[in-house]
């Protein structure tokens, strides 16, 4: 073809950067729906395919974890968790805990996991990160069959346990937690594309931030024990949410409506600014990646 007729074509489609800064593109997401759900089955069915145990991992990780934590926390430092069981108060923490690190982890390294997808075709990016958040989503309902298990057992051996009214809204905290990760995973993920160090910090940054989330403690025991420390609770909105699913589920603790109102505004501003930050990075990250 010549130049002259070259440019003269008339094309059918033509796929650009988009100019929108901001662009969460729900109607291109809807029309991959298919990819989407390929992608999910592509993250459950990929991850364990050539372990011995396979999807055993899911269940033995949290139940080890929580075993570990009864024995350190509870036995030896003697943190008390009142009239609820030890290792079911923190596999309760553990099991939602879980969740959020999954999307955040998976969701951090998604340019630099994916761009030899992202180099050869095209499809809205923020399928990827979606894809993890869904996935995770049922790895989650995995290990919160067992809390559920060991919930029965402890139950009828005749723990002080019960499940409130407010469990109701424990479905919308869990939706919190996963779009709480994705937003920090957006964030990360566009940084890695030009810092690598970020990929090395996340794992260790992540186990700091469990210590400081309430994950194996009341928050009340930090106030008492620790008041000097203690803002490196309440400014923490994972906190919030884990001792809120523990009120819910356990009966034990309490209900910051403050603190969950605090928790839902830090998420939607972490989300839209990861968002924004994802959509400027995705239209240049193949030159550095």
């Amino acid at each position: 073809m010549s130049n002259n007729e070259h440019t003269n074509t008339t094309w059918l489609f033509e796929i650009t950067p988009k100019n929108k800064f901001f662009s969460l593109n729900l109607k291109e997401v809807w029309q991959y729906r298919d990819l989407l759900m390929l992608f999910v089955k592509r993250d459950v069915v990929t991850v364990y395919k050539q372990t011995v145990l396979g999807p055993l991992w899911y269940l033995i990780q949290p139940l080890f974890t929580s075993i570990t934590f009864t024995i350190i926390f509870n036995n030896v430092a003697g943190i008390s968790t009142g009239t609820v069981p030890p290792f079911l108060f923190n596999l309760a923490g553990i099991t939602v805990w879980n969740y959020f690190t999954a999307c955040l982890n998976d969701t951090s390294d998604t340019f630099k996991k994916n761009a030899a997808i992202f180099g050869k075709v095209y499809f809205p990016r923020i399928i990827m990160p979606l894809s993890v958040v869904i996935s995770n989503l049922l790895k989650f309902g995995i290990q919160f069959f067992i809390f559920i298990a060991f919930y029965i057992y402890y139950y009828y051996q005749g723990a002080a346990i019960s499940i409130n009214l407010t469990a109701l809204f424990f479905p919308l905290l869990i939706a919190l937690m996963g779009v709480l990760g994705l937003g920090l995973g957006l964030i990360i993920s566009s940084l890695v594309t030009k810092y690598r160090d970020f990929s090395y910090l996340i794992s260790f940054g992540v186990q700091l931030l469990m210590y400081v989330s309430a994950v194996m403690y009341p928050m009340a025991l930090i106030k008492e024990k620790l008041p000097n420390y203690g803002w490196l609770i309440q400014y923490n909105p994972l906190a919030y949410v884990i001792e809120t699913i523990r009120y819910m589920l356990l009966n034990v603790g309490q209900v910051s409506i403050l603190g969950l109102s605090y928790t839902f505004l830090v998420t939607v501003i972490v989300f839209f600014v990861g968002l924004l930050i994802f959509n400027k990075t995705e239209k240049s990250f193949i030159d550095t990646v």
